[in-house]
């Protein structure tokens, strides 16, 4: 991990002090780019969204897929968790907790916003980083890379209708056209850019591929900072207001990782999956693909949308809370394999 991956979340808490600084100073110049829009879509974010994402999935190499009889039991249990334990957990405790429990003290009438956007959160599984994750755990390579590659698969037509089964469940108005577009224009084509870019790079030799992400590595991290800079400048007035509101978003967030992260390694070890596996896959079942969530929230409900916020604290609590997975999952190692060796 770079230092710049392993203070991920100190970026993101400056990018807030700067975003509400800037929205505060310059407020004429965040509502010109809030008009540059097309179709529902912010044209500078699309074009930021971009730029985060294509690089991840240029990591990604769909024909690993044909590994995936090596490894059948780990990605069995990481495909219950990530398609139908996860984004339906999401649901419950983000209604739970914001739409109960924390609701007197969220702004009126936000609650279902908030829950939108962890929604959006929890359905899409991480992509990029779950390569470093599985770095730090000594994860096994190939299932990380077949699982990746499967996830995103599925995630091209299931992405879409899980959102809208979740949001009508959450009694959320779904605007189906503009989700259809999104996962168009932020999972489809960055997909179909990304591999044609990926063969042409190959053409050269693996080294070149590493060559080029490693370049290009640290746009896809100042676009997504950027992207911050945007959304809490826009956010700014309502944070400064009420910032317990990010603690309480966190909240549910929190739950719902170490849950869904406790569920893959516990079923893992039920199932006799070997530890090198079981690690990433408590990873990949807990982690989200957060760039894609917040490029869907904006999509959907606006830069200033209680959605859009939400997944935005999920960027803010990603790298702590993973590295605390990654410190259990590694002190856990030897009651891991006490229980399939038995």
């Amino acid at each position: 991990m770079s230092l710049f991956e392993r203070y991920l979340s100190l970026w993101v808490a400056l990018c807030i002090v700067v975003g509400i600084g800037f929205g505060h100073l310059f407020p004429v110049a965040f509502e010109v780019i809030a008009g540059l829009e097309i179709a529902n879509f912010n044209l500078v974010v699309a074009g930021l969204i971009w730029l985060m994402i294509i690089p991840m999935l240029l990591r990604v190499d769909f024909g690993a897929l044909h590994s995936l009889r090596q490894h059948w039991r780990g990605i069995g249990v990481t495909l219950v968790v990530n398609w139908a334990i996860k984004p339906f957990s999401m649901a419950l405790l983000g209604t739970f907790f914001l739409g109960y429990l924390f609701a007197p003290m969220l702004p009126e009438g936000a609650s279902s916003s908030y829950i939108a956007g962890l929604i959006l959160l929890a359905a899409a599984p991480c992509t990029a980083m779950v390569f470093v994750w599985s770095n730090l755990v000594e994860g096994e390579p190939n299932y990380t890379l077949s699982q990746v590659a499967l996830n995103d698969l599925i995630m091209v037509f299931a992405f879409a209708p899980l959102v809208g089964l979740l949001l009508g469940v959450a009694s959320i108005t779904v605007p189906w056209n503009t989700l259809a577009l999104s996962v168009g224009l932020y999972i489809v084509v960055p997909v179909v850019i990304s591999q044609l870019l990926r063969r042409a790079l190959l053409r050269g030799g693996e080294k070149r591929l590493q060559h080029f992400l490693s370049a290009i590595g640290p746009i896809s991290l100042a676009s997504l900072l950027l992207t911050l800079v945007l959304l809490f400048g826009f956010q700014g007035e309502q944070i400064v207001r009420q910032p317990l509101v990010i603690a309480l978003i966190a909240v549910p967030i929190l739950f719902q990782v170490y849950l869904n992260a406790g569920i893959a390694y516990w079923l893992s070890r039920r199932f006799g999956v070997a530890w090198c596996v079981a690690g990433p896959s408590a990873l990949i079942g807990a982690s989200n693909f957060f760039e894609l969530a917040v490029a869907a929230a904006i999509s959907l409900f606006g830069l200033s949308s209680g959605a859009a916020l939400a997944t935005v604290v999920g960027v803010l609590v990603e790298v702590p809370v993973m590295l605390s997975i990654v410190t259990f999952v590694k002190r856990t190692r030897p009651w891991y394999e006490k229980g399939i060796s038995a």
